[in-house]
Formats: structure tokens, sequence, C-alpha cells
């Protein structure tokens, strides 16, 4: 695969995956209130709020593509027959027609909705260095988010993120190619493991993080062990470290979803991309050396086994939450793993403790919304989806403390100790109409979170509300945390204690898109690219 490295072992053989590295800041742009009136005709025109003409569904075999057109370097890695043609299209496509030959094939009926997203995601595995986590390796990270916008619109709509996604490919491709133009390679089969090796092979080299063993032993895992195993494994090397601010763990999260969605067929390329993306590090070998990155890690795969056996049974208590929270807001993250072994220890039930962690990864974003805070929830998403969907124990209490304390990390790096409580903001004074609501976003955000409250808990559909807010992202989104973002809040929200989902969801209109923003020209560029020339 890529360059050769070296890298360090992990407390507990078993299995997982990190997250990206260093942050870049973004500023919010706060836009000029858009009237009622202009909010209601801008959804008239777009649907924002109720459903329009839909597109239709395409569905349809590949197109029949000539001989050179499958041509790939034999030192790239090759997909299987059915996919690589439509690979080769996105990467070959220049950026200014892709959306308009995507949408002449679909229709046509010569390429489907999963075989567009599967070839999105393997053109980028293929294309883009996942290497750091974050930045132009965007363009991977954020398809299942897309796809997952896609499965949340109405037919009108359903094309827009994919394309908003096809676009951004293109983008990152293009700065790969100025990077260095780096390519995923071929397999060393020689150095593969054989099925009663590969096991051993992948934890023996992600502990010492050397990057051309983990390919092979990765190449032998994917061929050898079923699904579940595999994404066991990756769960936990997914979380063992603070580098890349979350990203390790979110694209643990979302490769494992992509794969569901696409197919197990297409896993090999995708977990060799994973493999080499989590040993992503700075100067040095981790393995022989005390990182900050790596201590939380250290210490917490230990204290797992203080947890009591039945740790996942308890009751619900809004005082164990509390507590939680209170740590989260004000201690260090071995403070923040010994409350959780307390209050486990103590017969709370761990949906208390996802609650304190979804509230903090909310509160940081209202106090100073930026890529930090914003990541500190789209962590907290992909570990507690891990958590969720994991079968390993050890691991399920592993990730907990580890998601513990990277929030407190998150937020000293992010400095948002101190201002509002996502707990104790008021609601705003009397209600407001929905329109009203996104058209204060773009003016002032704290406001909006009041009205949003005051909204939902004077009996809004909180179906209306998320339906509108993510129109409003593929409408009017430019960047892949608008969509990894709100896709994480739309899901998370379903997985909060009643008594809190409103403030939570109230709270994400820090980073959502108003009603008086820009919008995104993709729009009318895939509108048309879609629009029946019969």
């Amino acid at each position: 695969m890529p360059r050769t490295e070296s890298r360090q072992p992990f407390p507990d053989r078993r299995s997982h995956h990190p997250v990206p590295p260093q942050p870049h800041p973004i500023t919010t742009a706060m836009n000029a209130f858009l009237p009622r009136r202009r909010f209601l005709q801008s959804l008239a025109g777009t649907g924002a709020l109720a459903g329009v003409g839909g597109l239709p569904v395409f569905t349809g075999g590949l197109p029949t593509i000539g001989a050179e057109e499958v041509k790939v370097n034999p030192a790239s890695v090759r997909f299987s027959a059915d996919i690589e043609p439509l690979v080769r299209l996105l990467e070959d496509t220049p950026r200014d027609r892709l959306l308009e030959e995507m949408g002449a094939r679909i229709q046509k009926g010569t390429a489907t909705y999963r075989e567009v997203l599967s070839a999105l995601l393997l053109a980028g595995i293929r294309n883009i260095q996942p290497r750091p986590v974050g930045f132009k390796f965007h363009a991977v990270l954020v398809v299942h988010s897309a796809h997952m916008a896609s499965l949340n619109s109405p037919d009108s709509d359903r094309w827009l993120p994919l394309f908003w996604a096809l676009d951004q490919f293109k983008s990152s491709q293009a700065r790969d190619v100025a990077e260095g133009d780096w390519t995923m390679g071929v397999v060393d089969e020689k150095a593969v493991p054989d099925a009663a090796k590969a096991r051993q092979a992948f934890t023996e080299a992600m502990d010492q993080w050397d990057a051309p063993r983990v390919d092979a032993a990765v190449a032998g895992l994917a061929r050898a062990a079923g699904a579940q195993e595999v994404f066991d494994w990756f769960c936990r090397y997914g979380a063992r470290d603070f580098r890349d601010i979350g990203h390790k763990a979110i694209y643990v999260a979302n490769s494992w979803r992509a794969l569901q969605t696409i197919g197990w067929q297409h896993a090999e390329p995708v977990l060799r991309s994973l493999g080499y993306a989590l040993l992503e590090h700075e100067q040095g070998n981790p393995a022989t050396r005390d990182a900050e990155q790596d201590r939380p890690g250290r210490r917490n795969d230990p204290l797992t086994e203080k947890i009591r056996p039945d740790w996942s049974t308890g009751l619900i208590s809004t005082e164990s939450r509390a507590e939680m929270l209170s740590v989260l807001r004000s201690g260090n993250w071995e403070q923040a793993a010994d409350k959780v072994v307390e209050l486990l220890n103590r017969g709370t039930h761990p949906q208390s403790l996802w609650d304190a962690f979804f509230q903090s990864a909310s509160e940081m974003l209202m106090r100073k919304a930026g890529i930090l805070s914003l990541h500190a929830g789209t962590t907290t998403n992909a570990l507690h989806y891990a958590w969720e969907n994991c079968q390993n124990d050890r691991t399920r209490r592993f990730l907990m403390l580890q998601n513990a304390s990277f929030l407190t990390m998150f937020r000293d790096i992010a400095g948002t100790q101190e201002g509002v409580k996502v707990d104790e903001f008021e609601p705003a004074a009397a209600g407001f109409p929905l329109e009203e609501v996104f058209a204060s976003i773009s003016s002032n955000r704290l406001q909006a979170a009041g009205q949003s409250l005051a909204w939902l808990k004077g009996g809004g559909d909180v179906k209306s509300f998320i339906a509108a807010a993510q129109r409003l992202i593929y409408l009017k989104g430019t960047d892949s945390h608008d969509y990894k973002f709100s896709s994480a809040v739309f899901e998370d929200y379903h997985h909060l204690s009643p008594d809190i989902r409103d403030r939570f969801l109230a709270s994400s209109v820090f980073w959502l898109k108003g009603s008086a923003e820009q919008d995104n020209p993709l729009v009318t560029r895939t509108r048309e690219a879609l629009r029946s020339k019969a």
C-alpha cells in the first residue's frame, strides 16, 4: 500500500480504530433576517416543508463501456467488473461535466442509485489518501451522511445529496492530485497471512503501528473473518487515541454503514483504506513513546475490568445524568472516565451516561460553534453507533470510557469551558411559526434555539422540523460538515431520553442552515441534469 511506517501497541489486543488529525477552524456566517413572506415563497419553489413533484426512481443495469475506458494502472487496486466501469467514469469525467453525465445515465436507466453510491465510495477509496483522516478525505467520510440525507428526502430531492457528494469527490480528487496524486496500490499477496493467522497478524501489526503489515493483515482478515468480527476489531482501534479530532472513529462507523448498503463484496479495499487511516500519527511511532493522545486509551483499557459484569442494566437516572454532565463540564479526562465507572457500578443505566455525552457535545456547540465543537458531536455519534452495534462486551465498555475522556479533551481544545448551559437555556416567550425559526438561524442562533425549543414544546411536529432543516442543508449546504452534522444530530435525537430531546434538537441550530443563506448552485445543475429530455 502506501509508504512504510511502524506504530505502537495497544494494551488490549482486540479490535478498533482511531480518529483524524488537527482541526481547521471554520467561521459561521450569520446572514440577514429573512422575512416570513420570502421564506414561504422560497419554500413554495423548493418544497422544503412539503413534497413537490418527485423525480422518478431510476433502475437498470450498468452502461456498456469500451475496453479503453476500463483500463487501470496494474499497480492500482482494481474493483469487481460490475462496478469498475462506473468508478472509472467518476474518476475520468471532468468536474464540470460529471453531474450532467451521471444525470444522463440515470435518465436512461443505465445507472441505479446503489451503483452510483457504490462507485462514489470506491472512487474515493482508490483516489484520495486517507491521511489526514479529514480535510480532502471528507469526500469519503461524507458518503454515508449524504446517503442518509437521501433516504430522508422526498422523491423530488433524493438525488440532491448524492450529486453534491459527486461534486465533492471531484474537488477532493483534484486536491489529492495537487498534493502528490496518491492512489491505493494492489495488495502484496505474498505478505497476506492465511486464515488461521490473519487475526493475530492484524492485532500485532495494529499494536505496533506497522502500516505495511497492517495492509496485508487487513486483506487476510477481510477474506477470513465475518463482517461482525471485523467490525468489532476495528471499533476498538478506531477509539484508541485522540488524534484527528474523532475522524478515525467516524470513518469506522461510516465505512461500516456504507458497506451494509453497497455490499460486503466491496469490503477489502474499504478496510485497507480504513486500516491505513487508523495508523495516522505525528512524528515518532506511538508504540515507543508516551504521547498525550494515547494516554486515555492506555489508562481506560484496564479500567474496563473495574466495571460490574451486568453494567448494561440499571436505572435511568436524571441525577446520575447531571453528575456525569457536571464532570464533563469541569473535570479532566481521568475524572470523566472514573465517573463512568462509578455511575455504572452504582447501578446507573448506560442510557443516562449517553444522554450526558450528547448534552455535553451540544453544549460545546452552543458555547462556541466551530469545527472542534462540531466534532465533539459527530465523534459521539460515531462512538455511540459503534457501542450499539459492537458485540464485544469489553470493547463496549471501552467506548464509553473513551467517549467521556474525549469530550473533556474536545472541551479544552475548543475553549468551551464557559457559556450557556444546554439544560438551562430558556424557550422563547411565545411560540413561533416554523418559518420564523429558520429565518432566525440566519441572524441570531441563540434566539433561534429559544424559538425552536418553544415551537417543539408547544406541540410542533419534530418530523416537520427535521424535514425542513434537512432540506435547507442540501439546498444551501456547501461543506461536508453540513451533511455529517445534520445526519448525526437527526439520528441522535431518537437515541436520547424523551425529556431532553427537544433541547438537544433546538441546540442544533448553531450549525444548521438558515433560510436566508445562499442556495448552492449545484442544486440547479442537479435538477437540470435529471430533468427529463422527453
